[in-house]
């Protein structure tokens, strides 16, 4: 009897870079691979899209654009090219208006893109169905999701089979058009035999001949699994990768696979030596590139704090930039309880995101100081219907933080046309009004134009790069600092040195010691106050990256006035002064890290 074929998506030119590198990728670097892996036979690819798109213009310098327009001359007219969006946010964080929504599928289309996995993390059928509509007008194939991921122990509600099937029902009752089904998981945490009984399920619901695709990560180590139950189940596609960006917080590798099949019913159909052999250019391609030790893991704690394999790696990226890497294992912890009470919005971009955000402002400022916007539009309804009722405490928390009332409509109602606000932007940074061009602008929005201004950086982690950093000339150039600035005292001096083109404030005291801290360039330094108790210093309430600073040294300034913007995990925040005053000395500048407690002001009186 013929074995039955098991169809796949090399998802390793997408979801492995941002499973591992956070989506830090230069196209000139993976090109040598995907040639290889044509040559191996392969003609279904994940292409861009999700993380992909924004990534190239914030950390990588170059266009999304650009690089589906060589993976399309790279591959050939024939290859299925698929990319991957989140319903009414498309590729950004933020949700867009009809008019972007439309130019998402436009745009994806002119540049090659054959196919569009859509998905909502809320299973909110609402947040679907125009772009939905778009896709399918453009001539797109449109293949819709429903998110998965098993609960933290205890819960109960959504994310089983009933719920999933019940989703799976509402979209084939509805006039929303799709071309194929998928069930995606981007934590990997849903348990083998729920996601057969998932698939077995949906293969009777669904009309004969329609396509099921299964999408995992093996973050939880339980994806090989979940892939046998499916077929089982009669799932008809898989997701798989390529090492070096195979396992860990990717997909199962295309030979894993191809070895566990053995002795069954099924198939991959792959000549298992081409694929070793595209994987060892692969390798080759990537041996300069740092790669997380955590990427390459099994979390066994994943499942209790579902972290997404694409977003896991991202965030430690971001993490090891604030140097706050040592709070990770802390902040994963407290995701539980962000999921538990948060409405069990599935644990995939965005809501990933505020998941862990909202980690991590519970880890540095204590939990539930400080609401997370974005988290606390999610529980208020401003992103639609979460699959449970948020805890009602959190609820009330978000409303008074936030001061808005809960929303119950459609969340696309909310959005004003996003053309206009691009092209003025375009035309106020006398840059041309392009399809392009308005819509990256209006998913980077500030980075975007950054970008387009010529100002984008190049962040991608590179081991020779590093090495770099570290050689002896560097370290000879490096200034003292200070985490915590010492005021003025009687027999102090103060002085300002210039190293590297950069002014740091040295105060020496009488006793010897020496501390320093770096100000901006633009910057005088004002004498000493006359007093240490007629200053007032302004701590960095949590780890960051200094994103602006919005006062200059001598300005009166009022209480509650911003005094700079941070950023950290992907959240800008406003730093207000605490009382009215003088700015005295400002003691970073943008693009600084700093540490919760570092001095970012001085204010006098």
């Amino acid at each position: 009897m013929a074995k039955k074929r098991i169809e796949f998506m090399d998802t390793s030119f997408r979801d492995g870079f941002q499973s591992v590198f956070g989506a830090r990728v230069a196209t000139k670097d993976f090109l040598p691979a995907l040639e290889a892996a044509v040559e191996a036979g392969m003609q279904y690819f994940e292409a861009g899209g999700g993380a992909r798109f924004q990534s190239l213009f914030f950390y990588c310098n170059e266009s999304a654009f650009d690089m589906m327009d060589a993976f399309r001359e790279t591959v050939g007219a024939d290859a299925d090219l698929q990319t991957l969006a989140r319903g009414i946010n498309v590729v950004a964080l933020s949700q867009q208006p009809r008019d972007m929504i439309d130019l998402h599928a436009k745009m994806f289309k002119k540049h090659g893109i054959t196919t569009i996995r859509n998905f909502d993390a809320l299973n909110d059928l609402r947040n679907l169905k125009y772009s939905a509509e778009r896709i399918t007008a453009h001539g797109l194939h449109h293949q819709i999701v429903i998110t998965m991921m098993d609960l933290p122990p205890g819960c109960e509600g959504a994310h089983d089979a009933e719920y999933y099937l019940n989703t799976l029902r509402n979209i084939l009752d509805s006039d929303v058009p799709y071309d194929s089904i998928c069930f995606k998981d981007a934590s990997g945490t849903a348990n083998p035999r729920k996601v057969h009984d998932t698939i077995k399920g949906a293969r009777k619901m669904v009309p004969e001949g329609t396509i099921l695709h299964l999408h995992t990560h093996d973050t939880a180590g339980a994806s090989v699994s979940q892939y046998m139950g499916a077929i089982e189940g009669g799932i008809d596609r898989i997701d798989l990768a390529m090492s070096p960006v195979s396992g860990g917080t990717g997909q199962p590798d295309i030979l894993t696979m191809w070895h566990a099949l053995k002795g069954t019913d099924y198939t991959l159909d792959i000549d298992p030596d081409k694929i070793i052999k595209t994987e060892e250019i692969f390798a080759d391609c990537f041996e300069d590139y740092f790669f997380p030790p955590e990427s390459r893991m099994v979390s066994p704690l994943i499942p209790f704090s579902p972290m997404p394999g694409g977003a896991l790696t991202a965030n430690t990226m971001m993490m090891r930039d604030t140097g706050t890497l040592h709070l990770f294992q802390d902040v994963i912890k407290e995701m539980s309880e962000v999921v538990r009470l948060g409405g069990f919005g599935a644990s995939v971009t965005p809501v990933s995101q505020f998941y862990f955000q909202q980690a991590y402002l519970n880890v540095t400022l204590g939990k539930w100081k400080k609401i997370n916007p974005q988290y606390g539009n999610m529980v208020l309804g401003y992103f639609g219907r979460t699959p449970v009722e948020p805890d009602p405490e959190i609820v009330k928390l978000a409303s008074e933080q936030l001061d808005k009332p809960p929303y119950k409509d459609d969340p696309l109602e909310l959005l004003e046309p996003g053309i206009p606000k691009a092209a003025e932007l375009l035309k106020n940074n006398n840059l041309p009004e392009t399809d392009e061009n308005l819509f990256i602008v209006s998913s980077c929005e500030e980075k975007g134009i950054d970008f387009l201004l010529g100002k984008g950086k190049n962040s991608i982690r590179k081991k020779s790069q590093q090495a770099e950093k570290e050689t002896p000339a560097a370290a000879k150039t490096a200034a003292p600092t200070l985490s915590r600035p010492i005021a003025p005292v009687s027999g102090t001096r103060d002085y300002s040195i210039t190293v590297d083109g950069r002014v740091y404030q040295v105060q020496v005291s009488s006793g010897g010691t020496v501390a320093a801290a770096p100000v901006s360039e633009s910057v005088s330094i004002p004498p000493p106050a006359a007093s240490a108790t007629s200053v007032t210093e302004i701590p960095a309430p949590t780890p960051g990256n200094i994103v602006r600073v919005e006062v200059s040294v001598g300005a009166n300034i009022v209480k509650d006035q911003t005094i700079l913007v941070m950023e950290a995990m992907k959240m800008e925040s406003e730093v207000k002064s605490p009382q009215p005053g003088v700015v005295q000395a400002i003691h970073v500048q943008a693009g600084d890290t700093v540490q919760t407690g570092d001095i970012l002001l001085s204010l006098g009186e």
